[in-house]
């Protein structure tokens, strides 16, 4: 994944990657190293699609959660945003989080692998969910 020149040696926090402006690249923070991932491909999007339609359907009926998919800035800690392809918040007892802030634990987490991605999403990012306690 490609960041912006001159950024590499620092240190990133949540805060700063929230204040990059909008350019259509999604930002995100690993253990205070910025990933940085342009928009997804036509295949990407495919996938996601055909996944989160069969998604919607089980988790709503087992009444789990809501099934969500990216952009989202899903914050852990100071140190870690991450923008899962597709993800589950569970249910809870006062109903639907009204922002991204109020999501603190995910049910289930889906990243589509492409080629600028996988290397991120099969390590980095799998260790992170493992160690926030995403069961899936």
């Amino acid at each position: 994944m490609a960041m912006p020149a001159g950024m590499q040696d620092q240190e990133w926090t949540v805060e700063r990657a929230l204040a990059l402006p909008e350019d259509g690249n999604r930002y995100e923070v690993l253990d205070g190293e910025l990933f940085v991932t342009p928009s997804p491909s036509w295949g990407h999007q495919s996938a996601l699609e055909e996944i989160g339609a069969r998604l919607h359907v089980y988790v709503n009926a087992h009444r789990l959660g809501w099934t969500r998919r990216a952009p989202a800035d899903i914050v852990f800690t100071p140190r870690r945003l991450v923008q899962p392809d597709l993800f589950v918040v569970p249910a809870r007892e006062n109903g639907p989080p009204r922002s991204w802030v109020e999501v603190k634990t995910l049910l289930l987490a889906i990243e589509v692998l492409s080629p600028s991605t996988a290397r991120a999403d099969r390590h980095r990012k799998r260790e992170i969910y493992q160690s926030e306690g995403v069961p899936e």
